[in-house]
Order: C-alpha cells, then structure tokens, then sequence
C-alpha cells in the first residue's frame, strides 16, 4: 500500500507539529506513538463510560461526489475556535477509498486516548494531509474568524495536490476555488472533514501540552486553552501569558468570561 503525503504549516507559526515517520497502520493492533498523559477524573465525578459509536455510513458524501464525477475530495475542519489562549488549527485530508477505522467519530466525542489512536490510523490511511496553524498574533489582529478560513486554505495548500472537490464543516470557503459543499455537523458526517478534525484537534492539544512546559502555571496541558474556572484563576493570578488573546479577553466583562468558563466546564463535562 503505497504511503500518502501529509505537510504542517502556519501562519507566523512556531510550534508547527512535526511528522517525520511513517505512521503505523490503521487498525486497533497496531502499535500506537507515545501516548500524551491522560487527563485526570475529578473526584466528584464518576469516571465518563466509553460512548457507544454510530453504525453509520460516513462515504455518504464522498460517494456523491465521485458519482458526479470528481475523483480527488478533500475533507476540511478546524479546532481552537473558542479558546481563550493558544492557536487556531486546520486539518485537511484525502482518505483512501475506502478507509475505515472501526469506532471513529467526532474528535469531540472521542477521549484524548482514542484521538491520538485514530490519528495514527489517518496517516496510515490517507492519500495525503496537512495541518495549517495560525498563531495568537494573527488572530488578534485580523480576528478568529478570518484567522480560522487562513488555517484551513494553509492546511489544503499542505496536501501538495490539488482537489476537484471540497467537504467543509458548516459553511462555505470562499478562498478556496474549487467546488465545495458545506455540511452540517460535517465533523460527525463526512469520514473526509472527520479525518481533517481529528489531525487538527491532535495536533493542536500537542502543541498546547508543549506550550504547557513554557509557560506554566495556567493549566494549559489540561483545558488545552480553553475557558474553565481553573484557567480563569490562574489569568488573575498570573495576569496574560503570550499566548492569551487579547483581542478576545480585553473586551470581554468579569462577568461574560465567569459565565463563559462555567458553560464550557459544562459542556466538558457531557462530552
């Protein structure tokens, strides 16, 4: 089986996650990379239990798309849209017809343990990927938003091909001059953005665990960045790190980031 082909990029980037090995094969016998350390339970909460996976077609989609005539589909997604701190990270990825890896899902429904398995499996079964990363000085000054369409056009600028046509998660990519479609709930629907999400989201929680050892204190190896009590404790006590967006937390009130905190902890926790 021949290898694919997979580039990381950013934007003023300087944690770019790198890949110099090929991955094992797919599948759960295979030999996994060094495991990051798993998060611990708190004591008030009984330990989450393995979340059954949907028997779902996930080529519906890409089987469309061939069927109309276009023979190379990527898949696009991003992570790192709502943190407080740390990048904004893209992953783009053409699957082999007609990968299957068995239980993967949703990177947002997966355990960071089944995450860094199925990574695996995606640069064992893709024809070719890439990871584009736009850093916190980008979004501050051009905002998450357009910092978030820059990751993804570096991301499929990565796969070092070009593509007929283009999966994204939710809503169209003007910068990219291809056929698209926008998916609803993609990340869930789509094997092709579900790939994209899984590499962005690994890669991103990689670079915040290594961002962890630089600038400790925050918890970053924990919340990866994102809003929760504990990351708004060590803000008031450490003040802003490099890393912490600016132009996000600046215009925000105690209040509005206390309640952003509490409904992302919330939303943790039911995941």
């Amino acid at each position: 089986m021949s290898s694919g082909t997979g580039r990381c990029a950013g934007r003023s980037c300087t944690t770019c996650e790198e890949k110099s090995e090929k991955a094992p094969a797919s599948g759960r016998s295979a030999k996994p990379l060094p495991q990051l350390p798993s998060l611990p339970t708190p004591k008030s909460q009984p330990k989450r239990p393995k979340r059954p996976k949907a028997d779902r077609d996930l080529w519906v989609f890409e089987r469309q798309a061939f069927g109309l005539g276009y023979a190379t589909v990527a898949g696009v997604d991003e992570a790192g849209r709502g943190p407080w701190a740390g990048p904004v990270v893209a992953g783009a990825a053409i699957m082999r017809p007609y990968f299957h890896c068995e239980g993967i899902d949703d990177s947002k429904l997966l355990t960071a343990e089944e995450r860094d398995h199925y990574y695996d499996c995606i640069l064992d079964g893709a024809e070719a990927w890439g990871v584009g990363i736009v850093e916190v000085d980008e979004i501050d000054r051009v905002g998450v938003s357009r910092a978030n369409r820059w990751a993804m056009g570096i991301a499929l600028q990565q796969l070092g091909r070009s593509i007929d046509y283009l999966l994204v998660d939710g809503f169209l990519l003007p910068e990219a001059l291809t056929p698209q479609l926008p998916i609803v709930k993609g990340d869930r629907r789509s094997i092709s953005i579900m790939c994209g999400g899984i590499l962005a989201k690994v890669t991103r929680d990689r670079l915040m665990m290594r961002m962890a050892e630089k600038f400790p204190g925050y918890g970053f190896e924990m919340h990866k960045g994102y809003p929760t009590p504990d990351h708004l404790t060590a803000m008031d006590r450490h003040g802003l790190s490099p890393l912490h967006r600016r132009s996000f937390i600046s215009i925000r009130t105690r209040a509005e980031l206390e309640a952003a905190a509490i409904a992302s902890a919330s939303q943790t926790a039911r995941d």
